[in-house]
């Protein structure tokens, strides 16, 4: 317990730059007493934070001090700092602060390695990033929202739901949350959630209830699961690798082999029709009779324009 109080300590001095003893025991709710032998127990551990008194005074760091080496390996250093680094690349509250800090007292420099444009392309960026700052707002703050909703099943309204966390999965950002109409937790994909507004209401999180697993089904799509094998062009190669997973995928003399399983639904026949005449469906049959059937609705329409 004392081990852990003294990391939080340095931690709190280092963002803070000093405290006095008693907002220390406060902090931690221990005395003031012990907080003076904390102090002498990480002086003791080589680590020179020290006591002034007077009007201004109070428990600090030495000026220009560097944590010792052996306090964290050169590789912690780097996860730790990398991990900080990744938090600003999506706006974290206040982390640029600590990271100054904690390149200073490392001995690190600090890479800009990592940058996140949650906007899509050719769409209105501040838009999108808007809606970004919300949802994190709505899940860092326990706060239920309610949103205009379009699925792909034309099952839109308005939803009030408990966010959770955003997910990204298959080159889309979703919103991981429990929605109070269904009653249960449901995937929301970010572009089809629209008008957003946060409420006055907090929720509490259920401890494991908002664990998401990546087995979830797919967001107000699901259809029946289906075995397909596929064949595509060589130049769609590039396409096939930015949507399915490499296993997947069997590369020959003439083109790629794909075998997988998909549910039957909007999405499967829009990805299949992008294709044109690239991709030719080998099994099973009637997945190739709808797609035919689809493609002739397509230039009926076309041809009675």
């Amino acid at each position: 317990m004392q081990e852990k109080r003294l990391f939080r300590i340095l931690y709190y001095l280092l963002d803070k730059g000093h405290a006095t003893a008693p907002e220390l025991a406060e902090k931690f709710e221990v005395s003031v007493r012990t907080i003076y032998r904390d102090v002498d127990a990480i002086s003791s551990a080589g680590i020179p934070i020290y006591v002034t008194t007077g009007r201004n005074g109070g428990i600090q760091f030495l000026d220009h001090y560097v944590l010792n080496k052996s306090f964290f390996s050169d590789r912690e250093k780097f996860e730790i700092v990398s991990g900080l680094q990744s938090l600003s690349a999506v706006q974290y509250p206040e982390i640029d602060t600590v990271l100054k800090k904690l390149g200073a007292i490392f001995q690190i420099g600090l890479t800009d390695w990592i940058d996140v444009d949650f906007s899509r392309w050719g769409s209105a960026a501040e838009s999108e990033n808007r809606l970004f700052r919300h949802l994190k707002q709505a899940i860092l703050e326990n706060r239920e929202i309610t949103f205009d909703y379009h699925n792909s099943t034309s099952d839109s309204g308005r939803r009030n739901v408990y966010p959770y966390k955003l997910v990204y999965k298959d080159t889309a950002w979703y919103l991981y949350a429990f929605c109070l109409s269904r009653n249960e937790n449901r995937l929301f994909r970010l572009s089809r959630i629209k008008n957003l507004l946060l409420t006055e209401v907090h929720f509490e999180r259920k401890t494991g209830a908002d664990q998401y697993h990546s087995v979830f089904p797919m967001p107000e799509e699901i259809g029946t699961l289906i075995e397909l094998e596929l064949e595509f062009t060589l130049d769609v190669g590039y396409r096939l690798f930015d949507t399915l997973d490499d296993t997947a995928i069997t590369k020959h003399e003439s083109g790629y082999t794909v075998k997988l399983t998909l549910p039957e639904n909007n999405w499967l026949y829009d990805f299949l029709m992008s294709f044109g005449d690239k991709v030719t469906i080998i099994r099973p049959k009637s997945i190739r009779q709808t797609l035919q059937a689809k493609h002739a609705a397509a230039r009926a329409h076309h041809k009675g324009e």
